[in-house]
């Protein structure tokens, strides 16, 4: 198994003075796709809002070694952990290029890698980011991340909304993404997960109740009914 890229240990998040993340422990191994899975209002999105200080938080947060937990946002960000938010949190009046450009923080950009990744992004460089259909604000917000050279993705509910085509497409980039940097992955598409996922984390009540393959999980029904309270019926 691979070294653990990030350890989260005992993590508490509030909103507003309202717990939403109990205690929430896990690791990230250094490569490949790990899933946070769980029925919805779990605390999922909170425990990676909570992991980038988004939110008030307590616990221990270690990224490559190094802990991150006392630093604010924007320096964890520095310290390399790319996040891409649910609902895509474009922006509306600037153009593709425009915002692609806000996100750069290092010197050599992966451009390259970017647009291969995204060739309709570079047909659509000068069109404003608010006139882009849902899925290619997705792809707006994946390309953010992955312009620079970050140690970890922490990416939200990236197909949330999105029709079955571009579900294949944001999946796809995401595949493609994990090749060169380990990805932290909330997703309720549980066949996205299965072609995406080598281990899951599964949250209930914000805590942990379950570590292991991703496919343990997907390919047991009864597990994943009392898991996630759903089927497993996807496609292999």
């Amino acid at each position: 198994m691979s070294e653990s890229i990030l350890t989260v240990e005992h993590l508490k998040a509030s909103i507003a003075g309202q717990q939403v993340v109990e205690d929430v422990t896990f690791s990230v191994p250094a490569t490949g796709i790990t899933a946070v899975l769980g029925r919805n209002g779990v605390g999922k999105t909170s425990t990676l809002r909570g992991i980038l200080g988004l939110i008030s938080r307590q616990g221990a947060v270690t990224l490559a070694g190094e802990r991150i937990d006392t630093l604010p946002t924007y320096r964890i960000v520095q310290r390399g952990v790319g996040y891409v938010p649910e609902d895509r949190e474009v922006f509306a009046g600037l153009t593709v290029a425009e915002n692609l450009a806000l996100a750069v923080r290092t010197k050599n950009p992966r451009r390259d890698f970017v647009d291969a990744l995204f060739p309709d992004l570079v047909a659509r460089r000068a069109q404003l980011a608010g006139t882009l259909s849902g899925g290619q604000q997705q792809m707006v917000s994946v390309a953010r991340a992955l312009l620079n050279e970050n140690q970890i993705l922490l990416v939200d509910e990236p197909t949330k909304g999105l029709a079955p085509k571009i579900v294949a497409e944001v999946a796809r980039a995401l595949q493609e993404a994990a090749k060169i940097v380990p990805i932290l992955l909330v997703e309720q598409n549980l066949e996205v997960v299965r072609q995406l996922a080598d281990d899951a984390v599964v949250i209930a009540g914000g805590r942990v109740i379950h570590t292991g393959p991703a496919r343990g999980i997907l390919d047991d029904p009864a597990l994943t009914t009392r898991l996630l309270g759903v089927s497993a019926e996807v496609h292999t």
